[in-house]
């Protein structure tokens, strides 16, 4: 509840100053954030596009609107507005972390992985980047790339349940029981919903193994 009322109170700021500088992109953009975080996304779609119409520079507002985007299911906006995102600001990882997470989904592998590793290189702390990164090299096949990378994201996040699910995966096709088992068995600790089928190759796995 006071989290509630202390977003409200920022709200109200924020409108306040908006009054008093309409053209300012900066607060319609706070605005935005706060609203989207009330789960106000209508409301805060109206503020991103005034904040871009005031300061089209504001790249950050262009990744918010592709999130709303990606909330509705609309994979092209998405990709629209975090390709601007990206032109406006060429180091901007997270543009790049989204549009390669999008063009995943859309099963473009080979394009998914230059966004990807654009979005690690310019943030080497950026996990959920490369999570969906060794994810595309297990895709792909690579599996040596995939096993790096997700170590890498596990350096940074440990208890990344998704990391070790795909560490689990790439090592089963490896070869590599033991480790498959033992990144497998932590995903399920984690709470990750593994796939039935290599839960299925992990218990045939254990009972040889046993």
């Amino acid at each position: 509840m006071q989290k509630a009322e202390n977003a409200q109170a920022y709200i109200a700021t924020q409108r306040k100053i908006i009054d008093q500088n309409p053209e300012c992109g900066t607060s319609h953009y706070n605005l935005a954030v706060a609203l989207l975080g009330l789960r106000q996304f209508e409301e805060a779609e109206v503020e991103l596009k005034a904040a871009i119409e005031c300061s089209p520079s504001l790249a950050e507002a262009y990744v918010q609107l592709g999130g709303l985007c990606l909330h509705r299911g609309d994979m092209e906006g998405c990709l629209a507005y975090n390709r601007e995102a990206v032109k406006i600001r060429p180091g901007f990882s997270e543009g790049y972390g989204n549009i390669g997470f999008v063009e995943l989904q859309r099963g473009n592998i080979d394009e998914a992985i230059t966004a990807l590793e654009r979005a690690t290189y310019f943030n080497f702390r950026y996990v959920q980047a490369f999570a969906t990164l060794a994810n595309a090299y297990l895709m792909k096949g690579m599996l040596e790339k995939s096993i790096e990378t997700s170590q890498k994201a596990l350096e940074i996040e440990p208890d990344f349940p998704i990391v070790h699910n795909n560490l689990a995966i790439a090592c089963l096709e490896k070869g590599d029981s033991a480790l498959a088992i033992q990144h497998y068995d932590r995903a399920i600790e984690l709470g990750y919903d593994v796939a039935p089928q290599i839960r299925d190759e992990i218990e045939l796995l254990r009972r040889k193994d046993s």
